[in-house]
């Protein structure tokens, strides 16, 4: 070991030159930390091991050039600079010094931080020019991060109806019972630190794009010079009489997630919706309750997103801890006693015992309060966005659930996807906008779900697909699913075949056509699984 001039650097020898070929990576040791070692292009460079969203190893994930991306959810890291360039996750990897002598490849480290936020502007107070930014989701979020990062010092304003600052809300589902300081996507003291105003437990109820100012729900006003519209969705209510009795939940925030932890634990539920959201309630009640019982339309679960195959393997999976399926039917009736829900009615006849129903049967867009304004939406209510996140006012953005946007992997068809990464992706795209860096928004959609501790990977756009071509053993519960269109693949989903997924997805955003023919040959040595 040697030691630089600078007392915390830390330089070893971590491996021959010879180890590694072009195109390969190795995680390594300095000083007992663990990091990413890459060849590419002749060139070694080094970056933090761990992705920076949930901490997954990158040595598990899938190098395609100068990109590594979790083999977890789909983020994307530079392996020369370590900057996150596809998400979910907010913060780039640290990069550390290599140098190659006599054959032997050295890394200098100066830190033992897995993450490393960019550098970032503050408020100059001489400054007068205000971004509003509605909603307190990851859009807003990467927003407000990306006008920092870019030089912006005007006034920063998020307002958020939550009672928390931006949280990690694809785990309320899946961890119902965490403390809220864990789900916290940055510390309250992050937005002081960075000057980004947070207004929390307020409502905004109306826009006035010719004045450019918003009315909150105290029936104040607030002008703007920018406004990003990131509201996203809201769970979608059960119109059946009962529906309004007390135990009766939605789940849309963290006391939702609170409340129904608390009080299906050793009771009868009753999840209504085969949704991803009521899917992993159900799961993560199978070993809560006394008894969990779902009620589906379809004939298994996920069927129109996952097809009938998956969908079939995944209520497999809940019935053999437990769990009863009520399939092809629907709520008729909730009915109760003293307030509180006592049982369930189905339509076909069937009556169940409950002491708790949760509601997991979609979402529809927080749009209303545009009403009256020229802000163009599709007839599901999305707000209409171009490739730039730009809506059909000047200075008014929108991102995230709440919108349509052009899909490039689609030949820019206006499509509403739900992904919490793409709303992280659609929000730098606005703040490059808002800072006249403009830039088209070319992410590939990536999404996961996890139930009884195991994830299904989703990436691409699967709408309109004509067939599933499986690899693997769906018996065996590990397979690659090739969603084809025609005899092109417009979509893969896996479960226990890292890194797969992640390696599509990369292939999809650097414009590879995958045919029938390259996936019904016996050859897959072009997915370069490991």
């Amino acid at each position: 070991m040697t030691n630089s001039e600078e007392a915390m650097d830390i330089t070893e020898v971590v491996c021959l030159e010879s180890d590694l070929q072009d195109g390969q990576m190795k995680e390594v040791e300095v000083d007992k930390h663990k990091i990413l070692l890459v060849r590419s292009q002749g060139q070694f460079s080094a970056v933090g091991s761990k992705c920076s969203h949930y901490g997954a190893p990158l040595i598990k994930g899938s190098l395609l050039g100068d990109k590594v991306r979790c083999p977890f959810h789909g983020a994307c890291f530079n392996v020369k600079t370590g900057d996150i360039e596809e998400y979910p996750g907010l913060d780039c990897l640290p990069a550390y010094k290599v140098k190659t002598e006599d054959g032997k490849v050295y890394v200098t480290v100066n830190t033992k931080a897995t993450k490393r936020v960019r550098e970032m502007s503050h408020r100059a107070p001489e400054v007068c020019h205000t971004v509003i930014l509605i909603g307190g989701g990851p859009a807003s979020l990467v927003c407000a991060e990306t006008l920092r990062q870019n030089g912006y010092s005007g006034r920063i304003i998020m307002v958020t109806k939550d009672d928390l600052p931006p949280f990690d809300k694809p785990k309320l589902s899946k961890a119902m019972n965490v403390e809220s300081d864990r789900l916290l996507l940055r510390p309250k003291e992050f937005f002081q630190q960075y000057d980004i105003e947070l207004w929390m437990k307020r409502e905004v109820i109306s826009v006035n794009t010719g004045a450019k100012t918003v009315t909150m729900d105290d029936n104040t006003e607030q002008r703007y010079d920018q406004l990003l519209i990131a509201t996203g969705c809201r769970a979608r209510a059960m119109a059946c009489p009962g529906a309004d009795l007390e135990n009766v939940k939605l789940l849309e925030t963290y006391r939702d997630a609170q409340d129904i932890h608390n009080m299906c634990a050793g009771k009868k539920v009753v999840v209504v919706g085969t949704s991803f959201v009521g899917m992993e309630v159900a799961s993560y009640l199978s070993d809560k309750a006394a008894s969990v019982s779902v009620i589906g339309r379809s004939e298994y679960p996920f069927q129109l997103s996952l097809g009938s195959e998956i969908g079939k393997m995944t209520m497999e999976m809940l019935k053999e801890i437990g769990v009863k399926f009520y399939m092809n039917d629907n709520v008729a009736e909730i009915r109760g006693k003293n307030g509180k829900v006592k049982e369930v009615l189905l339509q076909k006849g069937e009556l169940l015992e409950a002491d708790a129903v949760v509601f997991g049967i979609g979402v529809l867009p927080n749009s209303e309060f545009l009403k009256g304004t020229k802000i163009q939406k599709d007839k599901r209510n999305n707000i209409i966005v171009d490739k730039h996140m730009r809506t059909s006012v000047p200075d008014v953005f929108s991102a995230g659930d709440v919108v349509s946007f052009p899909l490039g992997i689609r030949g820019n068809e206006q499509v509403n996807i739900g992904h919490w990464q793409l709303a992280h992706a659609h929000g730098r795209i606005a703040g490059l906008s808002m800072v006249n860096k403009p830039t088209e928004v070319s992410s590939v959609p990536f999404f996961w779900t996890v139930l009884l501790g195991k994830s299904i990977r989703y990436t691409g756009y699967g709408n309109g697909y004509t067939d599933i071509l499986f690899k693997g053993k769906m018996e065996e519960r590990k397979f690659l699913a090739f969603y084809m269109k025609a005899d092109v693949m417009v979509a893969a989903a896996s479960l226990n075949f890292d890194p797969a997924v992640a390696s599509l997805a990369e292939m999809m955003a650097t414009g590879k056509v995958i045919t029938r023919a390259q996936i019904e040959s016996d050859d897959l040595s072009w997915l370069k699984l490991p």
